[in-house]
């Protein structure tokens, strides 16, 4: 665990996890985004919780809204950490302490939280999104935050030029590159960086703030009429707006056990496009991003589930996965699965082929299938002989969701027929 720099600093991170996540439907017709299950064992969320953790920062309030209970469970269940020590992670529903309204944004949700910040009241807040797949050590950004004197820093991943429409994207000074001069959503002809003027810095959606500065800016943006209460698309304008803003280059964050090949890794995964492809990224023999990096460890609990049972080996009946990740609890009982995901408890029964798919919790494929660049979500049963994944129109035709580049998604609860 990295030691958390300017460590005589108190800091509060507060995780926004209220996003419903309309892009990644059907798999959030039932859940908060940040609950959404990941990497067979893990939930999105147990990324930036296990960053921030990491860092060296335990004071963390996690602030839900949409269909928040299974995000509610999880954090109750897992994330439990010294009390004797004053450590905790606290999930916070909203509560309506300024209004008979939910949460308006991201802004909104911490002004009508900003009880927390008075009762913990630390000299530094750092805030992060709770739907994005990366490592990251905050301390270091704390660091530079606290070095350069602003009221705000913005967490910034360079991307191409080319690409600069699919982000908010962070313009900064020449003369002084650290300095955000103008904060542009989603840009067609941006301008380049000073030192590699084909790439642009995107926003990541985290953020450190001084403590007093935030709570300023959260009350103005309040009374603003107009305003759609979003750190990104008006609390950090207005900072800029008064020269107050400064990057933070993620390609300076050094995490412990990283490689050439994964490190500065970010995804966000917000389209079912993208979910699938951070998957993949998981699986190759040198992934794209690293989850046995013992030295930055992603936590989780996942239950009291056996270890995974590869059954029968006669000639034409082998149980058997390659280029995939098998979690625990799961039977490959004389099946192919091949670079696939399998979350616990998953059964995939004799003679049946699984390639290019996510298979999500208690999941029982039975005999003679074929499913193909699939997501599945939990609890589903595949009756023998039915194929997924490999005529899409039928797909289409039975309700479920196929993407612009070909993956098909079996909702949560979907009954089958063969």
């Amino acid at each position: 665990m990295a030691a958390a720099r300017g460590s005589r600093l108190k800091v509060l991170a507060i995780v926004l996890a209220g996003g419903e996540g309309k892009r990644l439907m059907p798999l959030t017709a039932d859940r908060a985004k940040p609950a959404v299950p990941f990497g067979g064992i893990y939930r999105l969320i147990d990324f930036a919780l296990s960053n921030v953790v990491n860092s060296g920062y335990l004071k963390i309030v996690v602030l839900t809204q949409y269909k928040s209970h299974s995000l509610d469970a999880h954090i109750t269940k897992t994330w439990r950490m010294s009390t004797l020590l004053g450590n905790y992670v606290a999930s916070v529903p909203a509560q309506q302490r300024v209004g008979k309204h939910w949460f308006s944004g991201s802004a909104d949700a911490i002004y009508q939280s900003l009880n927390l910040i008075h009762d913990e009241r630390p000299d530094i807040v750092v805030v992060v999104g709770a739907d994005h797949v990366y490592r990251m050590d905050f301390s270091q950004m704390v660091e530079q935050h606290v070095a350069s004197g602003a009221g705000c820093t913005v967490a910034a991943i360079r991307q191409p030029r080319s690409m600069a429409d699919q982000f908010g994207v962070i313009d900064v000074d020449p003369e002084d590159p650290r300095r955000i001069r103008d904060f542009l959503e989603k840009p067609t002809d941006p301008r380049g960086l000073p030192d590699s003027p084909e790439e642009v810095l995107a926003s990541m959606g985290n953020y450190v703030f001084s403590a007093d500065a935030l709570e300023e800016a959260v009350k103005a943006d309040a009374d603003l009429e107009g305003s759609k209460h979003d750190m990104g698309g008006d609390i950090v304008p207005a900072f800029v707006q008064r020269e107050d803003a400064w990057v933070y280059d993620f390609k300076d964050n050094e995490i412990p056990g990283s490689t050439d090949r994964d490190h500065g890794y970010w995804r966000d995964v917000g389209t079912l496009d993208s979910y699938y492809d951070s998957h993949m990224d998981l699986i190759s023999v040198h992934p794209v991003f690293n989850l046995y990096n013992e030295a930055w460890p992603i936590y989780t609990d996942y239950g009291p589930h056996p270890p995974a049972k590869f059954v029968h080996g006669s000639r034409d009946r082998i149980g058997h996965a390659v280029n995939s990740a098998v979690s625990p609890g799961s039977v490959i009982s004389g099946a192919t699965v091949s670079d696939s995901i399998l979350s616990p408890r998953v059964t995939v029964h004799s003679f049946s082929h699984v390639t290019g798919s996510v298979l999500m919790e208690k999941v029982e494929v039975g005999r003679s299938c074929q499913i193909h660049r699939t997501i599945i979500d939990k609890g589903v049963f595949v009756p023998a002989g039915v194929h997924i994944g490999v005529d899409h129109e039928h797909d289409r035709a039975r309700g479920f969701t196929v993407t612009d580049s070909g993956i098909t998604v079996v909702p949560k609860g979907a009954v089958l027929s063969s």
